[in-house]
């Protein structure tokens, strides 16, 4: 076991925020994870992965431990689906493409997504029209305090929208090690009419699309809208799509007859924040080196030596913003750590 010493976290964060981790160690096995989550020499402990839904916002006194677990299992499989096991640390997006490459549908409209297998049942991650729960069948987490490993199954996660259990009642209590979920092998349902899909298949001239074919539409449309972490530090969408009441709604609507919105039920409605955001000024704004992406509202940037109290003053204030402007609460998407 390899426990360093005031370790740059740069790397460790999409980002790119230059923070310190006073101690930090690499997990690649169950084993090695129970015995670091044992050592009283270390009573802080902070987990990271990919590092692509957080915010660090100053150096981190305690041991930082970056999940690393890795490989792919296919546990069970009939005729139409197959059940694979996935360890925590693997990619997201190289997941979704070695499913394509297997021929299994059902992640095709999550390509792209940044950061690893673990944390995405935490966010509960979903994008044009599919979310994790839609092939999650369960995860494998180890508990903090005794490092027995514990299964949680879909019920018992209790998904909603980029939300489940891990960031409510069982938060900072577990680390997820590994993933279940079970694809289509044939009769794939393919969701297109979300978003922008249709129409990026309808200028490739594509009729009859295949997983692949809905997999690239999503990646190009994601190229054109979001910035790529590797060249423009950044989490991803930084603040959750409000839900608000009707009663809330149909004052808002009244005010805003043009407004885009997306009906849950009779009683919930979804305002798309980016929009917010952007009607109140904020899109393609910087100061100093944290700023708003030009070509996307929800998205904000470090463009180079931006620390985290810079990005995070920034968020609050878009919140501030947003929030006298339309009297609709927008919530961070990301998880900040201070």
């Amino acid at each position: 076991m390899n426990i360093q010493e005031n370790i740059s976290l740069k790397s460790y964060n999409t980002f790119g925020i230059d923070v310190k981790a006073r101690f930090f160690v690499e997990i690649t096995g169950l084993v090695q994870l129970q015995k670091v989550l044992e050592l009283k020499a270390y009573p802080k402990k902070i987990i990271i992965s990919g590092g692509s839904n957080m915010l660090l916002t100053t150096d981190v006194d305690a041991l930082v431990i970056h999940i690393n677990l890795k490989g792919i299992t296919l546990v069970d499989q009939d005729e139409d689906t197959a059940e694979i096991k996935v360890m925590a640390g693997e990619n997201w997006h190289e997941l979704v493409m070695w499913s394509l490459e297997q021929g299994y549908g059902g992640l095709e409209n999550l390509s792209l997504i940044p950061g690893n297998v673990g944390t995405t049942p935490i966010q509960n991650i979903g994008a044009y029209g599919v979310e994790l729960k839609d092939v999650f069948v369960s995860c494998a987490a180890m508990d903090i305090k005794t490092g027995e490993l514990e299964g949680f199954d879909k019920e018992a996660c209790k998904f909603g929208y980029r939300d489940s259990i891990f960031k409510n009642e069982a938060k900072d209590k577990y680390i997820i090690t590994s993933v279940n979920l079970k694809l289509t092998k044939k009769e794939h349902a393919l969701h297109t009419g979300y978003g922008s899909i249709e129409n990026e298949l309808k200028d490739k001239g594509i009729v009859h699309p295949t997983l692949k074919d809905v997999s690239d539409a999503v990646i190009a449309i994601r190229k054109s809208k979001l910035p790529d972490p590797r060249e423009i530090g950044n989490s991803g969408s930084f603040f959750k799509n409000p839900i608000i009441s009707k009663k809330t709604f149909d004052k808002f609507i009244r005010r805003h007859p043009d407004a885009p919105f997306y009906e849950i039920d009779e009683n919930k409605y979804k305002i798309p924040a980016g929009w917010l955001i952007e009607q109140c000024g904020f899109k393609g704004k910087r100061y100093g080196d944290a700023g708003i992406h030009q070509k996307q509202a929800l998205v904000l940037v470090n463009y180079g030596n931006a620390t985290g109290k810079e990005i995070l003053e920034l968020a609050k204030k878009i919140q501030d913003v947003v929030n006298k402007t339309y009297k609709i609460k927008i919530e961070p998407e990301v998880n900040i750590i201070k």
